[in-house]
């Protein structure tokens, strides 16, 4: 530690991102990065601003992605908000939304991000426990809170609510901030946004790095009543103008242009998961019914950790958290289909059976 440091940095404790080693032939099933290439749409249009523009400042509004999301979603630009990824839209919502003089509220198995920008925003928050099946369960947050956030498919167990159940737990908290993290949706799960039309408390939140195949551009973006939006535009400004450059602009817009790529993409990575679902399930793992590029698994006779360590020895990495009620868990991006192969026979040979 650095005797320079703040005491807000001392008392911090950061998110730790997925591992990201260089290993010979590596099978790389622990971010959650799309096996699939982006659409080819969005290297044709991020080489339009690959030359002399880039001297030049993005629009610091990113109107033109703005109005694209919003006739995508069907509602009106005002009511989107862009930046430098769902993490940095989701920091400024903690920072503009979240925090209340009551405590905010997510589950005690979630995005470990949450509690760390509780942090660094100075946020009282409490945790409520998943359900036995692994579940949010909406009645469990029928209690005082300033705010509300839920990841929806959640993660890590990649188990989702319906829109019946998030639209419940809004007409419970009518009058305080709700927040669903929507960045796995499109591999199964309903969207809030439809909800956004009658309850103006709602942000939905998305990425473009998973579904689309997108990481590498760091672009997400949240959709809400405009008054929200105008509190993460304050947030923003004051932090950062310019979130998103020229070639992310333009390479979200073609993404989201090419609706054939994106329907193609998502049900190959949903047949995938049924696919790997099914191996797993052959070889003792007990799997959570999922609804993200996911799964989240569990074996009877093996821990969590002593798995992970004997695949990432066979140069097979997916990811463990030796915490409370999950460390016998290892959750597993879907790959392709011949990734699908290798994990499978690579866990065949650890566990002494057949794939």
């Amino acid at each position: 530690m650095s005797r320079f440091w703040s005491r807000a940095v001392h008392d911090l404790h950061p998110y730790v991102p997925g591992e990201q080693p260089r290993i010979p032939d590596l099978l790389k099933l622990n971010t959650n990065e799309s096996p699939l290439g982006p659409s080819p749409r969005v290297a044709a249009a991020i080489a339009t601003e690959s030359g002399e523009s880039l001297r030049l400042y993005p629009d610091p509004e990113a109107l033109r992605l703005r109005e694209v999301l919003a006739g995508y979603h069907g509602v009106r630009p005002e009511q989107v908000f862009v930046g430098n990824g769902s993490d940095e839209v989701l920091g400024h919502a903690f920072a503009a939304l979240l925090k209340q003089d009551a405590p905010l509220l997510f589950p005690d198995i979630t995005y470990s991000f949450y509690p760390v920008w509780c942090g660094l925003f100075g946020i009282a928050f409490e945790t409520v426990p998943l359900d036995a099946t692994m579940g949010v369960r909406v009645a469990d947050y029928r209690r005082s809170a300033g705010a509300i956030i839920v990841a929806n498919p959640n993660a890590p167990t990649g188990v989702a609510l319906s829109r019946a159940e998030i639209a419940t737990l809004l007409t419970d908290h009518p009058n305080i901030p709700v927040v669903v993290d929507e960045a796995y949706v499109d591999f199964g799960a309903e969207t809030a946004i439809p909800l956004i039309a009658t309850h103006p408390n709602l942000l939905v939140v998305h990425t473009m790095s998973k579904s689309r195949a997108l990481a590498g551009l760091r672009v997400g973006y949240a959709i809400g009543d405009a008054a929200l939006i105008q509190g993460l535009i304050r947030v923003k400004d004051s932090f950062n103008s310019y979130p998103l450059g020229r070639p992310a602009q333009v390479g979200a817009i073609a993404s989201v242009e090419d609706e054939d790529w994106f329907q193609a993409s998502r049900r190959s990575v949903m047949a995938t998961r049924d696919r790997m679902t099914a191996g797993l399930t052959r070889l003792g793992f007990s799997v959570l019914p999922s609804a993200a590029n996911f799964v989240f698994v569990r074996h009877a006779d093996r821990s969590g950790l002593e798995l992970f360590r004997a695949l990432r020895e066979k140069a097979v990495l997916v990811r463990h958290w030796d915490k409370p009620g999950i460390a016998d868990y290892m959750r597993i991006t879907v790959g392709t289909d011949a990734q699908t192969d290798r994990l499978l026979a690579t866990l065949a040979e650890i566990l002494g059976r057949n794939a």
